[in-house]
């Protein structure tokens, strides 16, 4: 008997005819039948995602991947429909083609019979362009119909953070439009976006996904339109509010506002501004420095980068308010400290520092590979013995186990690096560098890349001013 793998997909709950339950029953009756074994780990599902696009199903390129394997995990992928198994020609095509020329692995419909001679082969093409087709005039009808909703100043969308939805209309929410209120007023008043989200996430307020508020939760907040009545919609999909989009219509709606035009008026004219200034700086916010990457917060583990005056580092959590530790300090002053820290570790050998080693192999499974490899050897000389192998194979074996060993020592021995042998190779390599970071001539990318090369990272702690190195074994 044949083993198969069954794939399934629905893309909404309310598609009965195809539900995951229904599909699977008749696709197991269909292996018994044809003499398949259908084992329940090649059962592979995505449910509720449209079949247009391949990026987004999980099971699917799970299934992909399983059969790519050696020897071939399974002989067919059993469907209900084809359209089951991509709505996209190019994605049927690509797919189809790679699992049966490459893997041996057909794709069959059970209740699309196209039969197995040469005219198979233009049925099966008209029933995939004829799926492709219905899935593009769907999506079409659905645009459509969202469309007249948003002339006639009707919700599409999941309702912001503020409001309910009921009947198709926004309700303010009376534990949420109290929040949204507040971050307008505190902004408008000065307060920065930092501070907000920091403060309403110390509130235990979170996003309608779960998640802590940020900087730009703060900023998508205050430029949202629907809190002054409008309703906002991109009908090409590409809705990216950070930059203007000439598709993007904003109308009248039927909801309550929860902000009055004169404290939104305020607002936007605070964010243009804030913009105008930052564009302005942008230019030198982009120059690179040399500790670019490595320095961390003790607090929260977060990098630190250029904070708005240029001049200084700052945790880029706490700056986004998921962090509650200010971590600022100029970069001159933590450059400095840096150099020293580098000049009194070379002068001294005695590194304050945790030697991190390269390879991420645990040494355990190297030494039981070098253990499997050893239990070979004894195999190979038992073959020889018994006049399996002549002396010219035997020879030949042997050296191909011996060398593997010797590979895997090597691995071994960089996994588990000698602790003396590190320390004087990093003295070595901070006297080499010492020179280099010091002087003016040489740019600071390539004092960032030639620190890169020993420095894992640097932990800077705020409350004393200490730095911690860690390097590279």
């Amino acid at each position: 008997m044949k083993t198969a793998a069954a794939y399934i997909r629905v893309s909404t709950d309310d598609q009965v005819e195809y539900s995951p339950a229904s599909q699977l029953e008749k696709i197991r009756e269909y292996a018994k039948k044809n003499d398949y074994i259908l084992p329940d780990e090649y059962v592979f599902m995505d449910e509720g995602i449209s079949g247009r696009h391949t990026a987004k199903r999980t099971a699917f390129n799970n299934m992909i991947g399983t059969a790519k394997q050696k020897p071939k995990p399974f002989d067919a992928i059993l469907l209900w429909k084809f359209s089951r198994f991509a709505r996209n020609r190019e994605d049927s095509i690509v797919y189809k083609s790679m699992l049966r020329k490459q893997c041996g692995i057909d794709v069959i419909s059970i209740s699309e019979n196209i039969g197995d001679d040469k005219m198979s082969v233009l049925i099966e093409a008209m029933i995939e362009a004829m799926d492709e087709y219905y899935s593009i005039n769907l999506s079409e009808e659905v645009k459509r119909g969202m469309n007249e909703k948003v002339n006639r100043g009707e919700a599409v969308t999941i309702p912001s953070i503020g409001y309910d939805i009921r009947d198709g209309v926004y309700i303010p929410n009376p534990e949420t439009a109290p929040i949204v209120r507040r971050i307008f007023s505190d902004f408008a008043n000065g307060k920065g976006m930092r501070t907000i989200a920091a403060e309403i996430n110390d509130r235990g307020y979170r996003t309608r996904r779960g998640n802590r508020f940020e900087n730009r939760t703060v900023k998508y907040i205050l430029q949202n339109p629907v809190y002054i009545g409008k309703i906002r919609w991109t009908p090409t999909g590409k809705a990216n509010h950070r930059i203007k989009n000439p598709d993007t219509i904003i109308i009248d709606g039927t909801h309550e506002p929860i902000i009055d035009m004169t404290l939104w008026n305020t607002v936007q004219d605070k964010l243009n501004s804030a913009s105008k200034q930052k564009y302005m700086r942008s230019a030198d916010a982009k120059q690179p420095f040399m500790l670019q990457g490595l320095v961390r917060c003790s607090a929260c583990g977060a990098t630190l980068c250029r904070s708005s005056a240029l001049n200084s580092l700052q945790c880029y959590a706490y700056a986004h308010g998921k962090c509650k530790t200010s971590h600022s300090i100029s970069i001159r002053r933590i450059n400095t400290s840096v150099i020293n820290a580098l000049q009194q570790s070379y002068l001294t050998g005695n590194f304050n520092i945790h030697i991190l080693p390269r390879a991420t192999v645990p040494v355990e499974d190297l030494t039981a590979q070098i253990n499997k490899e050893q239990k070979k050897l004894i195999r190979i000389k038992d073959a020889f013995e018994a006049e399996v192998y002549t002396i010219e194979e035997y020879k030949d074996a042997k050296q191909k186990i011996l060398s593997r060993i010797e590979k895997l020592k090597e691995t071994q021995a960089q996994a588990s690096p000698d602790e003396a042998v590190c320390r004087k190779r990093i003295r070595e390599q901070i006297g080499n560098l010492l020179p280099a970071l010091r002087s003016p001539a040489i740019p600071e990318n390539s004092k960032n890349s030639l620190l890169k090369t020993i420095v894992e990272r640097i932990v800077f702690y705020r409350s004393s001013g200490d730095i911690e190195l860690l390097f590279y074994a």
